[in-house]
């Protein structure tokens, strides 16, 4: 939005004369945004743009064709066996400049004098998202305050010919310079004194125009196709209304991608997986010194959250551009990012496809069994007992094996003294903090506290159940001295008849508690009806109440309430939370599955319908 408090504080850097200045980062969404917003609101007669003159008609051709996607294309003037690419895209700054001049009727005019040895403009800036929350007055006003002083001789000449080129303008007409922010002071230095007509023009060889192959956009784009595609319906908006928020976009794609990935694999994310997703985007930017992800980062984010199903479908949908298509004129071109760009990045997702060989099978081999009649499987329950199924008993009391070790761990973790070393090295040296203190030429040491006592109880939530999806409560108790008692919320497994008397769950919530043969049903006890709020509250109720060891590791999206660490210190024990985000996904996910039986007699033939 215009910002006339702003504008006059920044009236003395922009302005000069007939000459309104307007700084942009090339290839970012939000200032494309601006240098629209600000061309609308001023009108003026000549759009000057930071662009080689010698592309001048080709780029005009390209800018034409948007909003499909166009790729400039010319020889390397160093080695004439390689060709140089250009994508024009929606979302750049100076081809906005451009495609908003020739709307409102402006003369366009090329700055730039193409020359062999241009001199690489890896000015840092902020991200700039910050431009949706300072506003483009405040954002500017920063940088110049940042670079003031800083001179770079290596832009003298083309600032001289970018001078040259804007004191040849037409003096009486409003004239809009959009230009780097790199190039801002070194031109209006320049354009203080007159300058000579540059001479060492470069001829492009090879000069044409391509079109770009729909594939490849994610690759070669400055911003992905999704965000280009919501940009593109932002600037046709009205002035006032022109807006576009890049975190809002990147939501919008994580949710189409959640569609796309439950249609082709049914199995839907978690919001302890969104919350992760959040996270962890959000620590990779921060890493790169930025506010928000590019594609690559939503990728990697998507790999570690959920799986690479779900990274590959995301990749997927922001790559999807429906203005681009094949065609034969121009000619449709298929690069990759290594074609245009110097330094890329790689990322390898190993998606889980199932062979078309493994489909055939013999004809000498007994098929797995089917219904003859729909609902004939449902009709063969007989209701008076219920069991498991021991192949995932197995499964499952190793995992929570692995629970319990890992909150011992976790608990020896917390409890790790470090110490500078004086005279002995306890348990060991502490690299890192050895190495965060290398200033002071001191050793760093560790000690850990030995943790007394073990996990009794491990409770496990999915999903807290909001939207009561999770519908079917029991509770089974185990039935040798290994197996745990078990109280679970699932899906109702009568739903989803795998076999005859055998149902197919899904997990909302578990606990496991040894030694077995001692829990009462914890869905009916009225011990836990006046403290327990919702399912995952009764279940940890639950295994405080039975857990015969110190410790219950509890393992949830969130943190339990503070009132359950009470009451387990009450009872001299302590809860230990673990982020449900710290674990495998893909192991989280081969748990979940139960299949409950109807009669031990189920389990002689559970085998042929339980893959």
């Amino acid at each position: 939005m215009p910002e006339t408090a702003s504008e006059t504080n920044l009236a003395g850097p922009l302005f000069e004369g007939q000459l309104r200045f307007l700084p942009v980062a090339p290839g970012r969404m939000e200032f494309a945004l601006e240098v629209r917003r600000r061309l609308l609101e001023w009108m003026p007669g000549v759009v000057a743009v930071e662009l080689p003159v010698t592309l001048r008609e080709t780029i005009l051709a390209a800018v034409k064709r948007l909003p499909e996607i166009s790729i400039v294309v010319h020889e390397d003037p160093k080695h004439p066996d390689r060709g140089v690419y250009l994508p024009i895209e929606p979302c750049d700054a100076m081809i906005e400049a451009v495609r908003t001049g020739l709307q409102i009727g402006a003369e366009i005019v090329f700055l730039e004098p193409d020359a062999e040895e241009r001199p690489h403009l890896n000015h840092p800036y902020p991200d700039s998202y910050a431009l949706t929350r300072t506003g483009y007055a405040r954002y500017v006003d920063a940088w110049l305050h940042a670079a003031k002083g800083a001179e770079n001789e290596e832009l003298t000449p083309l600032a001289g010919g970018i001078a040259w080129k804007l004191q040849g303008a037409n003096p009486e007409a409003m004239t809009a310079v959009v230009l780097s922010f790199a190039l801002l002071e070194p031109v209006r230095r320049a354009f203080a004194v007159p300058q000579e007509e540059p001479t060492d023009v470069l001829r492009r060889d090879g000069l044409h125009l391509a079109n770009a192959h729909p594939e490849c956009l994610a690759e070669i784009l400055s911003e992905y196709p999704f965000l280009q595609v919501q940009y593109e319906r932002a600037r046709m908006e009205p002035l006032d209304a022109m807006q576009l928020d890049r975190l809002r976009v990147q939501y919008a794609l994580f949710g189409e991608t959640e569609a796309v990935h439950e249609q082709e694999t049914g199995e839907s994310v978690a919001g302890w997986q969104r919350k992760l997703f959040a996270r962890f985007t959000r620590n990779l930017a921060i890493t790169s010194r930025q506010l928000t992800c590019n594609l690559f980062d939503l990728t990697m984010a998507a790999r570690a959250t959920v799986d690479d199903d779900f990274a590959y479908w995301l990749w997927e949908t922001a790559s999807r551009y429906p203005a681009q298509s094949e065609r034969d004129r121009p000619p449709t071109l298929n690069l990759n990012a290594s074609d245009v760009y110097l330094n890329t990045r790689r990322i390898q997702l190993r998606r889980r496809r199932r062979s078309t060989k493994q489909r055939f099978q013999s004809t000498g081999l007994k098929r797995r069994p089917k219904e003859k009649i729909k609902g004939e499987w449902a009709q063969q329950l007989d209701g008076s007992s219920i069991c498991s199924y021991p192949p995932e008993d197995l499964v499952i009391e190793d995992y929570g094996k692995f629970l319990k070790s890992k909150a011992k761990s976790i608990l020896s973790e917390e409890r790790t003294r470090v110490e500078p070393f004086l005279t002995s090295i306890l348990d060991g040296i502490d690299i890192r903090e050895t190495i965060r203190n290398w200033y002071k030429h001191q050793i760093y040491v560790r000690s850990y506290e030995k943790v007394h006592g073990d996990v009794g109880s491990v409770v496990v939530i999915f999903d807290e159940d909001r939207d009561d999806r999770y519908s079917w409560m029991t509770t089974w108790l185990g039935e040798h001295q290994n197996e745990s008692d078990m109280a679970f919320y699932s899906t109702d497994p009568y739903e989803h008849m795998v076999g005859p008397g055998i149902g197919r769950a899904e997990y909302g919530g578990l606990l496991l508690s040894l030694p077995p043969r001692r829990m009462y049903d914890v869905w009916i006890d009225p011990d836990y009806n006046h403290i327990a709020r919702n399912k995952p509250e009764r279940l940890l109720l639950a295994g405080i109440d039975y857990s015969t060891k110190r410790y219950i590791v509890y393992v949830a999206p969130k943190p339990p309430r503070s009132l359950f660490r009470s009451i387990a210190s009450r009872m001299g024990r302590q809860v230990v939370y673990v982020p449900i985000g710290q674990l495998s996904p893909q192991k989280l996910k081969k748990i979940r599955v139960v299949h409950v039986l109807d009669g031990h007699e189920k389990r002689r033939i559970a085998k042929d319908f339980i893959p």
